[in-house]
């Protein structure tokens, strides 16, 4: 069941609407940029982009300890401009991206979960946004 506690995290990335939707988007981007510090990685993403559409990101520690899939299925999906996905748990989610000339801004708004403290939720989904900004605008 969905909590009423929501956090939003945002960035504005130096780069066209179209590459940060396929960076955002592509598999083989996402186990690039999807970790919020450098003791974690990425080594899978799967992604159904599409109303219906389900995807999947292995999240793990470098050293081993501890690993988690991230699922869900998209609740909305229109081209460039929102992502809407309903996590395993429940949890609901919003992506907008706002094409602004040769930038585009990302507001990312979700639905806390109740093991961690909000900080932690908003630093951890702020610093992968972070790291997925960086990713963009260096590759």
């Amino acid at each position: 069941m969905s909590n009423s506690t929501q956090l939003t995290v945002t960035t504005l990335i130096n780069a066209p609407i179209s590459k940060v939707w396929t960076y955002w988007t592509l598999p083989e981007h996402i186990t690039s940029w999807c970790t919020a510090t450098e003791e974690w990685h990425t080594p899978r993403a799967e992604n159904d982009l599409k109303t219906g559409g389900k995807f999947l990101t292995r999240m793990e520690a470098k050293d081993g300890s501890f690993g988690f899939d991230f699922i869900g299925t998209y609740s909305e999906v229109i081209h460039h401009k929102k992502i809407a996905y309903i996590m395993e748990d429940g949890r609901k989610a919003e992506i907008h991206f706002k094409d602004n000339n040769n930038q585009t801004e990302i507001i990312e708004t979700f639905d806390a979960e109740t093991e961690n403290s909000l900080e932690l939720q908003q630093n951890g989904w702020q610093a992968i946004l972070n790291n997925f900004k960086y990713y963009t605008e260096n590759n």
